[in-house]
């Protein structure tokens, strides 16, 4: 059997004014994650672990940070795009190991909840998916939240069966049409009429 590895990696500062959100769960804490979208840094870090693991780029090439459409989006957006990658690339995931890395709040109680909410986002079991925390200590990294995350996946058709959207997509207009069909039925945006491009597709991987 085919299987591949991908790791992802995603770090944000902690900022006043804004909610956290951490594995698609919004959590009890004075200060959320500064970030163009919602700062969800296990989300981000699983999907360029995923996109990763079928050399597909990473979440920068999809969805520029300096892009208005992606300002405090939904994380889950992200996910969804990666999940279709993998799928078109001729892959299911086998398991999720994460490790977030950050001074406060605690993970620990709510470990359980927010596998939950991220074996949903996946479409996977539950024991499929690992979350764990450490503290930062002595890295002086107290302000900052990190996550570190790898997925195994294993191929389920042949290549000449399924490609990779990144291989299929020949125009920034076909890309866009991606992205806001997935707007639409995640994040009940309404799909745009026109849109002007803002990077060059040639350079996705």
């Amino acid at each position: 059997m085919d299987t591949r590895i991908g790791f992802g990696y995603d770090s944000h500062e902690f900022k006043a004014g804004v909610p956290l959100r951490i594995g698609g769960m919004t959590l009890d804490h004075p200060e959320g994650l500064a970030g163009h979208s919602d700062g969800d840094v296990l989300l981000h870090a699983v999907t360029d672990a995923i996109l990763g693991s079928v050399a597909a780029g990473d979440i920068g090439s999809y969805f520029p940070p300096g892009d208005p459409r992606w300002k405090d989006a939904d994380s889950a957006i992200f996910l969804t795009l990666a999940l279709e990658e993998l799928q078109n690339a001729g892959f299911r995931l086998v398991n999720l190991d994460a490790t977030l890395v950050l001074a406060a709040p605690q993970i620990g109680p709510i470990a359980g909840e927010m596998r939950s909410r991220v074996a949903d986002l996946l479409g996977v079991n539950l024991d499929q998916v690992s979350i764990k925390a450490k503290t930062p200590e002595g890295l002086n990294l107290d302000h900052v939240a990190q996550c570190h995350a790898v997925v195994l996946a294993e191929r389920v058709a042949d290549d000449d069966e399924l490609r990779s959207m990144s291989a299929v997509i020949e125009s920034q207009k076909q890309l866009e049409d991606v992205v806001d069909d997935l707007l639409a039925s995640v994040h009940g945006v309404p799909k745009k009429r026109s849109v002007t491009p803002v990077f060059d597709t040639d350079d996705i991987t």
